[in-house]
């Protein structure tokens, strides 16, 4: 009887605890990083990506989107030098899917912590070259993906950190690409700084 109200105890005050406050988590931004001038008059950044807001996606959820560090990106690295034209940046695709992983089971699962889910991420970004009358002069794109797993034990704050983490990977990925391309493929359009 003593170990049953000890336990009610300990239940009462775990009920009585404000659960944790979700940690705020930085912006991911690219002003350390040179800006890469190009010879347009602007710089256009367009998201035609249009997320479910529903399961299996979960993009929506992340701490600092997909999405929005991609449209940062777009802000950040890339700058109007002088010109016609416009550098059209275009997210096409900034999703993350949640994936129920099998668990054990019996008596084994008792004791045994497993990977509940599994995190796909894709980003899909299209860097234009717009001429004056509407023409893709040139057009550079990326695809970057990453996945990864969580604990069934994980708590809220570990899982965002995790999706933090993920999307910093993303961009890392995504930037490195763009700018290679960019500077393989719109030579013709680079600009100093």
């Amino acid at each position: 009887m003593r170990t049953v109200r000890i336990l009610l105890v300990a239940l009462v005050v775990a009920a009585c605890t404000p659960p944790p406050q979700s940690r705020e988590f930085p912006r991911i931004t690219f002003a350390h990083l040179p800006q890469i001038a190009l010879g347009v008059g602007r710089v256009e950044v367009r998201n035609d990506y249009l997320s479910p807001v529903a399961a299996p996606y979960v993009e929506h959820r992340f701490p600092v989107s997909p999405a929005a560090a991609i449209l940062d990106w777009g802000r950040q690295r890339i700058r109007p030098a002088g010109g016609d034209g416009v550098a059209r940046i275009t997210l096409r695709r900034a999703s993350v899917v949640e994936v129920p992983l099998a668990r054990t089971g019996g008596v084994a699962g008792l004791f045994r912590i497993d990977q509940s889910e599994r995190y796909d991420a894709v980003v899909d970004v299209k860097l234009e070259i717009v001429d004056p009358d509407g023409r893709v002069r040139a057009a550079v794109e990326s695809v970057a993906k990453r996945s990864r797993t969580v604990s069934e034990n994980v708590s809220a704050h570990g899982r965002e950190e995790v999706w933090f983490e993920m999307t910093e990977a993303l961009m890392r990925d995504l930037d490195r690409s763009l700018e290679a391309q960019i500077r393989e493929h719109l030579e013709a359009w680079l600009r100093r700084p």
